[in-house]
Protein backbone atom coordinates (compact mmCIF):
# COMPACT_ATOMS: atom_id res chain seq x y z
CA UNK A 1 0.00 0.00 0.00
CA UNK A 2 1.22 3.69 -1.12
CA UNK A 3 1.63 5.99 1.87
CA UNK A 4 -0.04 9.21 1.68
CA UNK A 5 1.71 12.25 0.14
CA UNK A 6 3.16 14.47 3.41
CA UNK A 7 2.28 17.89 2.49
CA UNK A 8 -1.25 19.34 2.41
CA UNK A 9 -2.16 22.50 0.38
CA UNK A 10 -5.35 23.91 0.68
CA UNK A 11 -6.29 26.24 -2.43
CA UNK A 12 -4.64 26.44 -5.82
CA UNK A 13 -4.94 30.22 -6.69
CA UNK A 14 -1.63 32.05 -6.77
CA UNK A 15 -0.33 30.97 -3.29
CA UNK A 16 -1.09 27.41 -4.14
CA UNK A 17 0.42 27.34 -7.09
CA UNK A 18 3.56 28.56 -6.37
CA UNK A 19 3.62 26.48 -3.65
CA UNK A 20 3.18 23.63 -5.73
CA UNK A 21 6.09 24.29 -8.25
CA UNK A 22 8.52 24.81 -5.05
CA UNK A 23 7.58 21.48 -3.34
CA UNK A 24 7.86 19.50 -6.82
CA UNK A 25 11.31 21.28 -7.77
CA UNK A 26 12.29 20.08 -4.49
CA UNK A 27 10.83 16.13 -4.74
CA UNK A 28 8.44 16.94 -1.91
CA UNK A 29 4.94 14.95 -2.40
CA UNK A 30 1.91 16.91 -1.77
CA UNK A 31 -1.52 16.93 -2.61
CA UNK A 32 -3.64 20.14 -3.01
CA UNK A 33 -6.97 20.51 -2.44
CA UNK A 34 -9.31 22.91 -4.52
CA UNK A 35 -13.14 24.01 -3.46
CA UNK A 36 -13.60 25.18 -6.92
CA UNK A 37 -13.89 23.41 -10.85
CA UNK A 38 -10.92 25.84 -11.95
CA UNK A 39 -7.41 27.04 -10.49
CA UNK A 40 -6.61 30.68 -10.60
CA UNK A 41 -8.86 31.69 -7.34
CA UNK A 42 -9.39 35.62 -7.03
CA UNK A 43 -8.29 36.15 -10.84
CA UNK A 44 -11.32 33.81 -12.11
CA UNK A 45 -14.02 36.13 -12.96
CA UNK A 46 -17.11 34.59 -11.46
CA UNK A 47 -15.15 31.89 -10.01
CA UNK A 48 -17.70 28.90 -8.90
CA UNK A 49 -16.32 28.65 -5.45
CA UNK A 50 -17.79 32.30 -4.82
CA UNK A 51 -14.23 33.48 -3.51
CA UNK A 52 -13.34 35.37 -5.97
CA UNK A 53 -13.29 39.22 -6.03
CA UNK A 54 -12.87 39.80 -9.61
CA UNK A 55 -14.93 42.46 -11.60
CA UNK A 56 -15.44 42.75 -15.25
CA UNK A 57 -13.14 45.11 -16.18
CA UNK A 58 -10.93 44.60 -13.75
CA UNK A 59 -6.89 44.67 -14.86
CA UNK A 60 -4.05 44.90 -11.71
CA UNK A 61 -2.24 47.76 -11.09
CA UNK A 62 1.28 46.10 -11.22
CA UNK A 63 2.97 45.63 -14.35
CA UNK A 64 3.75 42.57 -16.22
CA UNK A 65 7.47 42.20 -15.37
CA UNK A 66 6.46 42.91 -11.59
CA UNK A 67 4.12 39.45 -11.77
CA UNK A 68 6.20 37.06 -13.86
CA UNK A 69 6.97 33.52 -12.34
CA UNK A 70 10.75 32.47 -12.29
CA UNK A 71 11.52 30.86 -15.46
CA UNK A 72 8.34 32.01 -17.01
CA UNK A 73 8.43 35.29 -18.64
CA UNK A 74 4.59 36.51 -19.73
CA UNK A 75 3.69 36.44 -23.57
CA UNK A 76 4.76 39.84 -25.21
CA UNK A 77 1.96 40.15 -26.70
CA UNK A 78 0.78 40.76 -23.36
CA UNK A 79 -0.66 44.18 -22.09
CA UNK A 80 1.75 46.00 -19.55
CA UNK A 81 -1.18 45.74 -17.34
CA UNK A 82 -3.06 43.09 -17.45
CA UNK A 83 -6.75 42.27 -17.82
CA UNK A 84 -8.03 39.60 -15.39
CA UNK A 85 -8.14 37.37 -18.41
CA UNK A 86 -4.54 37.72 -19.08
CA UNK A 87 -3.68 36.83 -15.21
CA UNK A 88 -5.74 33.61 -15.67
CA UNK A 89 -4.54 32.37 -18.83
CA UNK A 90 -1.08 32.86 -17.32
CA UNK A 91 -1.78 30.90 -14.37
CA UNK A 92 -3.19 27.75 -16.26
CA UNK A 93 0.00 27.92 -18.59
CA UNK A 94 2.02 28.05 -16.03
CA UNK A 95 0.37 24.95 -14.02
CA UNK A 96 0.51 22.78 -17.04
CA UNK A 97 4.19 24.28 -18.04
CA UNK A 98 5.64 22.89 -14.59
CA UNK A 99 3.23 19.78 -14.72
CA UNK A 100 1.08 20.44 -11.51
CA UNK A 101 -2.18 20.05 -12.92
CA UNK A 102 -2.35 16.04 -11.76
CA UNK A 103 -1.56 16.98 -8.30
CA UNK A 104 -4.95 19.39 -7.91
CA UNK A 105 -8.33 17.82 -6.69
CA UNK A 106 -10.58 20.08 -7.73
CA UNK A 107 -13.94 20.63 -6.36
CA UNK A 108 -12.87 19.09 -3.19
CA UNK A 109 -13.14 21.77 -0.39
CA UNK A 110 -11.30 21.23 2.61
CA UNK A 111 -14.08 21.05 5.61
CA UNK A 112 -11.99 20.51 8.40
CA UNK A 113 -8.14 21.07 9.56
CA UNK A 114 -7.25 19.07 12.89
CA UNK A 115 -4.16 18.63 14.16
CA UNK A 116 -3.98 15.07 15.88
CA UNK A 117 -3.20 13.49 19.34
CA UNK A 118 0.23 12.75 17.60
CA UNK A 119 1.20 16.32 16.12
CA UNK A 120 -0.02 15.43 12.42
CA UNK A 121 -2.73 17.05 10.39
CA UNK A 122 -6.27 15.43 10.11
CA UNK A 123 -7.97 16.91 6.87
CA UNK A 124 -11.69 16.51 6.30
CA UNK A 125 -13.09 16.64 2.84
CA UNK A 126 -16.84 15.73 1.51
CA UNK A 127 -16.08 12.30 1.10
CA UNK A 128 -13.02 11.18 3.05
CA UNK A 129 -10.60 11.86 5.88
CA UNK A 130 -6.78 12.10 4.80
CA UNK A 131 -4.08 12.39 6.93
CA UNK A 132 -1.15 14.27 6.63
CA UNK A 133 2.46 15.61 8.45
CA UNK A 134 2.12 19.11 6.98
CA UNK A 135 0.01 21.43 6.15
CA UNK A 136 -0.05 24.80 4.16
CA UNK A 137 -2.91 27.04 3.83
CA UNK A 138 -2.77 28.89 0.76
CA UNK A 139 -6.18 30.40 0.41
CA UNK A 140 -5.68 33.66 -0.04
CA UNK A 141 -7.48 37.05 1.95
CA UNK A 142 -9.92 38.45 -0.09
CA UNK A 143 -12.82 36.56 0.08
CA UNK A 144 -14.69 37.00 2.68
CA UNK A 145 -16.48 40.64 2.87
CA UNK A 146 -15.49 43.33 5.60
CA UNK A 147 -18.47 45.39 5.95
CA UNK A 148 -18.94 48.72 7.98
CA UNK A 149 -21.36 49.21 10.76
CA UNK A 150 -22.62 52.43 10.67
CA UNK A 151 -25.40 53.81 12.63
CA UNK A 152 -28.90 53.62 11.13
CA UNK A 153 -30.41 51.95 8.14
CA UNK A 154 -29.92 52.26 4.48
CA UNK A 155 -33.71 51.33 2.83
CA UNK A 156 -31.89 51.01 -0.40
CA UNK A 157 -29.69 47.78 -1.55
CA UNK A 158 -26.47 47.16 -0.80
CA UNK A 159 -23.92 45.47 -1.71
CA UNK A 160 -19.88 44.99 -1.13
CA UNK A 161 -17.03 45.66 -3.77
CA UNK A 162 -16.52 41.81 -3.59
CA UNK A 163 -20.44 40.93 -5.42
CA UNK A 164 -19.83 43.83 -7.94
CA UNK A 165 -19.81 42.67 -11.70
CA UNK A 166 -20.24 46.03 -13.73
CA UNK A 167 -22.47 48.93 -13.96
CA UNK A 168 -25.67 46.60 -14.68
CA UNK A 169 -24.77 43.51 -12.20
CA UNK A 170 -26.01 42.67 -9.55
CA UNK A 171 -27.44 46.17 -9.53
CA UNK A 172 -28.26 48.37 -12.46
CA UNK A 173 -27.00 51.14 -11.40
CA UNK A 174 -27.89 53.38 -14.98
CA UNK A 175 -29.36 56.41 -13.93
CA UNK A 176 -28.89 55.84 -10.51
CA UNK A 177 -27.74 58.20 -7.26
CA UNK A 178 -24.76 55.40 -6.29
CA UNK A 179 -22.32 55.94 -2.87
CA UNK A 180 -19.06 53.83 -3.38
CA UNK A 181 -17.20 53.60 -0.10
CA UNK A 182 -13.51 53.62 0.32
CA UNK A 183 -10.49 55.22 -1.65
CA UNK A 184 -8.27 51.70 -2.11
CA UNK A 185 -8.25 50.53 -5.73
CA UNK A 186 -11.28 48.54 -5.86
CA UNK A 187 -12.87 51.62 -4.69
CA UNK A 188 -11.84 54.14 -7.18
CA UNK A 189 -11.91 51.75 -9.85
CA UNK A 190 -15.44 51.26 -9.73
CA UNK A 191 -16.35 54.52 -8.58
CA UNK A 192 -14.38 55.63 -11.91
CA UNK A 193 -16.61 53.01 -13.78
CA UNK A 194 -19.87 53.87 -12.77
CA UNK A 195 -19.09 58.18 -12.92
CA UNK A 196 -18.74 57.45 -16.86
CA UNK A 197 -21.48 60.01 -18.24
CA UNK A 198 -24.33 58.18 -19.66
CA UNK A 199 -23.62 55.62 -15.94
CA UNK A 200 -24.81 56.76 -12.74
CA UNK A 201 -26.36 59.76 -12.50
CA UNK A 202 -24.82 61.05 -9.74
CA UNK A 203 -21.49 58.98 -8.13
CA UNK A 204 -20.47 60.04 -4.50
CA UNK A 205 -16.59 58.92 -2.90
CA UNK A 206 -16.97 58.48 0.43
CA UNK A 207 -13.30 57.88 2.58
CA UNK A 208 -12.49 58.38 5.75
CA UNK A 209 -9.26 59.56 5.18
CA UNK A 210 -7.16 61.05 2.37
CA UNK A 211 -5.00 59.23 0.59
CA UNK A 212 -1.99 59.74 -1.99
CA UNK A 213 -3.23 58.26 -5.60
CA UNK A 214 -0.61 57.50 -7.95
CA UNK A 215 -1.13 57.01 -12.17
CA UNK A 216 0.03 53.43 -13.20
CA UNK A 217 2.45 55.38 -15.46
CA UNK A 218 5.50 57.99 -14.86
CA UNK A 219 7.69 59.61 -17.19
CA UNK A 220 6.28 56.84 -19.70
CA UNK A 221 7.34 53.90 -17.29
CA UNK A 222 4.84 51.91 -15.41
CA UNK A 223 5.24 53.77 -11.42
CA UNK A 224 6.40 50.14 -9.98
CA UNK A 225 9.72 50.27 -12.32
CA UNK A 226 10.32 53.82 -11.27
CA UNK A 227 9.67 53.69 -7.37
CA UNK A 228 10.91 50.87 -6.17
CA UNK A 229 12.33 50.35 -2.43
CA UNK A 230 15.93 49.88 -2.11
CA UNK A 231 17.05 47.91 1.23
CA UNK A 232 20.20 49.75 1.57
CA UNK A 233 18.81 53.36 1.44
CA UNK A 234 17.18 54.71 4.47
CA UNK A 235 13.16 54.17 4.05
CA UNK A 236 12.88 58.21 5.05
CA UNK A 237 14.75 59.21 2.38
CA UNK A 238 12.99 57.02 -0.16
CA UNK A 239 9.95 58.02 0.67
CA UNK A 240 10.85 61.32 0.87
CA UNK A 241 12.31 60.93 -3.04
CA UNK A 242 9.45 59.38 -3.89
CA UNK A 243 6.94 62.13 -2.42
CA UNK A 244 8.88 64.62 -4.34
CA UNK A 245 8.33 62.98 -7.96
CA UNK A 246 4.94 62.13 -7.33
CA UNK A 247 4.95 65.65 -6.63
CA UNK A 248 6.42 67.51 -9.15
CA UNK A 249 4.79 65.05 -11.73
CA UNK A 250 1.48 64.66 -10.83
CA UNK A 251 0.76 67.86 -8.15
CA UNK A 252 -1.08 67.39 -5.05
CA UNK A 253 -4.67 65.64 -4.82
CA UNK A 254 -6.27 68.51 -3.41
CA UNK A 255 -5.86 70.49 -6.46
CA UNK A 256 -8.13 67.66 -8.07
CA UNK A 257 -10.59 68.00 -5.13
CA UNK A 258 -9.52 64.86 -3.13
CA UNK A 259 -9.19 66.06 0.78
CA UNK A 260 -5.68 66.25 2.05
CA UNK A 261 -4.34 62.69 3.42
CA UNK A 262 -2.85 62.41 6.81
CA UNK A 263 0.32 60.67 6.06
CA UNK A 264 3.31 60.48 3.76
CA UNK A 265 3.24 58.81 1.01
CA UNK A 266 4.10 55.09 1.06
CA UNK A 267 3.43 55.13 4.70
CA UNK A 268 -0.27 53.39 3.80
CA UNK A 269 -1.09 50.94 0.79
CA UNK A 270 -0.77 53.01 -2.02
CA UNK A 271 -3.92 53.97 -4.31
CA UNK A 272 -2.78 53.29 -7.83
CA UNK A 273 -5.50 55.16 -10.67
CA UNK A 274 -4.53 57.21 -13.75
CA UNK A 275 -8.14 57.58 -13.93
CA UNK A 276 -9.54 59.11 -10.12
CA UNK A 277 -7.83 62.30 -10.17
CA UNK A 278 -9.22 63.47 -13.80
CA UNK A 279 -12.97 62.21 -12.83
CA UNK A 280 -12.72 64.07 -9.69
CA UNK A 281 -11.05 66.63 -11.17
CA UNK A 282 -14.06 66.75 -13.68
CA UNK A 283 -16.80 67.01 -11.24
CA UNK A 284 -18.05 63.30 -12.40
CA UNK A 285 -16.94 61.85 -8.90
CA UNK A 286 -18.03 64.12 -5.58
CA UNK A 287 -15.93 63.74 -3.00
CA UNK A 288 -17.15 63.28 0.86
CA UNK A 289 -15.72 62.30 4.32
CA UNK A 290 -16.89 59.83 6.28
CA UNK A 291 -19.96 58.06 6.85
CA UNK A 292 -21.89 59.71 10.09
CA UNK A 293 -25.14 57.92 9.80
CA UNK A 294 -27.61 56.56 7.19
CA UNK A 295 -30.90 57.52 7.25
CA UNK A 296 -33.41 55.91 5.13
CA UNK A 297 -32.82 56.63 1.11
CA UNK A 298 -30.32 59.25 2.38
CA UNK A 299 -26.38 59.21 3.93
CA UNK A 300 -25.34 62.04 6.46
CA UNK A 301 -21.80 62.85 6.37
CA UNK A 302 -19.42 63.55 9.18
CA UNK A 303 -18.99 67.42 7.67
CA UNK A 304 -22.86 67.35 8.36
CA UNK A 305 -23.71 67.29 4.65
CA UNK A 306 -26.53 64.89 3.71
CA UNK A 307 -27.41 63.56 0.51
CA UNK A 308 -29.74 60.63 -1.45
CA UNK A 309 -29.06 57.54 -2.85
CA UNK A 310 -30.19 54.66 -5.05
CA UNK A 311 -27.34 52.43 -4.00
CA UNK A 312 -24.37 51.70 -1.73
CA UNK A 313 -21.25 49.81 -2.63
CA UNK A 314 -19.21 49.27 0.16
CA UNK A 315 -15.34 48.65 -0.74
CA UNK A 316 -14.40 48.32 2.71
CA UNK A 317 -11.87 45.53 2.51
CA UNK A 318 -11.91 41.85 3.71
CA UNK A 319 -11.48 40.03 6.97
CA UNK A 320 -8.96 36.98 7.45
CA UNK A 321 -11.06 34.17 8.14
CA UNK A 322 -10.30 29.62 8.45
CA UNK A 323 -13.54 28.33 7.99
CA UNK A 324 -11.71 25.02 8.00
CA UNK A 325 -9.73 25.56 11.95
CA UNK A 326 -11.67 25.80 15.25
CA UNK A 327 -11.54 29.26 16.20
CA UNK A 328 -10.11 28.28 19.63
CA UNK A 329 -7.21 26.48 17.39
CA UNK A 330 -6.55 29.70 15.32
CA UNK A 331 -8.27 32.86 14.37
CA UNK A 332 -7.04 36.32 12.90
CA UNK A 333 -9.21 38.60 15.31
CA UNK A 334 -9.08 42.40 13.58
CA UNK A 335 -7.27 40.70 10.79
CA UNK A 336 -3.86 40.30 13.21
CA UNK A 337 -2.02 37.28 12.15
CA UNK A 338 1.02 37.18 14.42
CA UNK A 339 3.36 34.83 12.01
CA UNK A 340 7.21 34.62 11.79
CA UNK A 341 8.27 36.12 8.33
CA UNK A 342 4.22 35.66 7.64
CA UNK A 343 4.59 32.15 7.52
CA UNK A 344 5.26 29.88 10.87
CA UNK A 345 3.11 30.11 14.22
CA UNK A 346 5.77 29.44 16.77
CA UNK A 347 5.19 26.26 18.21
CA UNK A 348 3.54 24.46 15.18
CA UNK A 349 6.59 23.89 12.92
CA UNK A 350 4.23 21.76 10.83
CA UNK A 351 1.79 24.49 9.60
CA UNK A 352 2.87 27.27 7.11
CA UNK A 353 0.68 29.82 5.38
CA UNK A 354 1.73 31.20 2.01
CA UNK A 355 0.37 34.59 0.90
CA UNK A 356 -1.23 36.13 3.33
CA UNK A 357 0.30 40.10 3.12
CA UNK A 358 -0.49 42.70 1.18
CA UNK A 359 2.22 43.14 -0.48
CA UNK A 360 4.22 46.02 -1.96
CA UNK A 361 4.50 46.21 -5.62
CA UNK A 362 3.28 42.23 -6.13
CA UNK A 363 1.91 39.52 -4.40
CA UNK A 364 3.22 36.84 -7.01
CA UNK A 365 6.94 37.53 -6.33
CA UNK A 366 6.13 37.44 -2.29
CA UNK A 367 4.60 33.96 -2.58
CA UNK A 368 7.24 32.86 -4.47
CA UNK A 369 10.08 33.88 -2.17
CA UNK A 370 7.91 31.96 0.64
CA UNK A 371 6.93 29.33 -1.83
CA UNK A 372 10.92 28.62 -2.21
CA UNK A 373 11.91 28.67 1.88
CA UNK A 374 8.70 26.09 2.94
CA UNK A 375 10.15 23.84 0.30
CA UNK A 376 13.25 24.01 1.30
CA UNK A 377 12.15 23.70 5.13
CA UNK A 378 10.32 20.69 4.06
CA UNK A 379 12.96 18.94 1.92
CA UNK A 380 15.59 19.46 5.14
CA UNK A 381 17.38 22.58 3.65
CA UNK A 382 16.59 24.88 6.53
CA UNK A 383 15.75 24.42 10.05
CA UNK A 384 13.67 27.31 12.30
CA UNK A 385 14.82 29.18 15.27
CA UNK A 386 13.49 28.16 18.84
CA UNK A 387 9.95 29.38 19.30
CA UNK A 388 11.22 32.08 21.66
CA UNK A 389 13.51 33.05 19.40
CA UNK A 390 10.47 33.23 16.46
CA UNK A 391 8.60 35.01 18.71
CA UNK A 392 11.41 38.02 19.47
CA UNK A 393 11.18 38.10 15.46
CA UNK A 394 7.38 38.52 15.13
CA UNK A 395 7.76 41.66 17.66
CA UNK A 396 10.70 43.09 15.95
CA UNK A 397 9.01 42.53 12.28
CA UNK A 398 5.87 44.09 13.77
CA UNK A 399 7.58 47.14 15.43
CA UNK A 400 9.62 48.10 12.23
CA UNK A 401 6.17 47.53 10.10
CA UNK A 402 4.02 49.56 12.79
CA UNK A 403 6.40 52.45 12.47
CA UNK A 404 6.31 52.52 8.60
CA UNK A 405 2.62 52.24 7.95
CA UNK A 406 -0.47 53.93 9.50
CA UNK A 407 -2.70 51.96 12.13
CA UNK A 408 -5.15 50.52 10.54
CA UNK A 409 -6.57 46.70 10.14
CA UNK A 410 -5.61 47.79 6.64
CA UNK A 411 -2.14 47.70 7.26
CA UNK A 412 -1.82 44.49 9.90
CA UNK A 413 -0.08 42.38 6.90
CA UNK A 414 1.32 45.01 5.02
CA UNK A 415 4.93 43.91 3.24
CA UNK A 416 7.19 45.35 0.81
CA UNK A 417 8.40 42.50 -1.46
CA UNK A 418 12.35 43.95 -1.56
CA UNK A 419 12.53 44.49 1.78
CA UNK A 420 11.18 41.05 2.29
CA UNK A 421 13.42 39.50 0.62
CA UNK A 422 16.24 41.20 1.77
CA UNK A 423 15.20 40.24 4.81
CA UNK A 424 13.65 36.55 4.45
CA UNK A 425 17.76 36.04 2.35
CA UNK A 426 19.61 36.75 5.63
CA UNK A 427 16.71 34.28 7.81
CA UNK A 428 17.26 31.30 4.98
CA UNK A 429 20.89 31.56 5.29
CA UNK A 430 20.62 31.12 9.14
CA UNK A 431 18.44 28.40 8.82
CA UNK A 432 20.85 26.77 6.56
CA UNK A 433 23.26 26.61 9.15
CA UNK A 434 20.72 25.50 11.73
CA UNK A 435 20.32 22.42 9.42
CA UNK A 436 23.66 21.70 8.80
CA UNK A 437 24.56 21.96 12.42
CA UNK A 438 21.83 19.47 12.85
CA UNK A 439 22.94 17.13 10.41
CA UNK A 440 26.44 16.87 12.01
CA UNK A 441 24.73 16.35 15.38
CA UNK A 442 22.89 12.91 13.76
CA UNK A 443 25.90 11.94 11.82
CA UNK A 444 28.28 12.10 15.23
CA UNK A 445 25.58 10.35 17.34
CA UNK A 446 25.26 7.64 15.02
Amino acid sequence: MVSPPSVCIIGAGISGIATARALKDKGVAYDCFEASPVLGGNWVFKNPNGMSSAYRSLHIDTSKKKLEFEGFPMPADFPTFCHHTHIRQYFEDIVDHFGLRNAIRFETPVRRAERTEQGGWRITLDDEVRHYDHLVVATGHHWDPKWPDFPGQFDGPAIHSHQYIDPFDPLDLKGKRALVVGIGNSAVDIASELSNKGLAEKLVLSTRRGAHVVPKYLLGKPIDQIVETNPYIPLWLQRKAAALLVRALVGKVESYGLPTPDHEVLTAHPTVSSDLLQRVGNGDITVKPDVEELQGDRVKFVDGSVEPFDAIIYATGYRITFPFFDPEFLSATDNVLPLFKRVFVPGIDNLMFIGFAQAIPSIIGFVQDQAGWVAAYLAGEYALPTPTAMEAAIQKDEARMMGHYVKSTRHTMQVDHVLYEHDLAKEWKRGRKRARRTEQRVASSQ
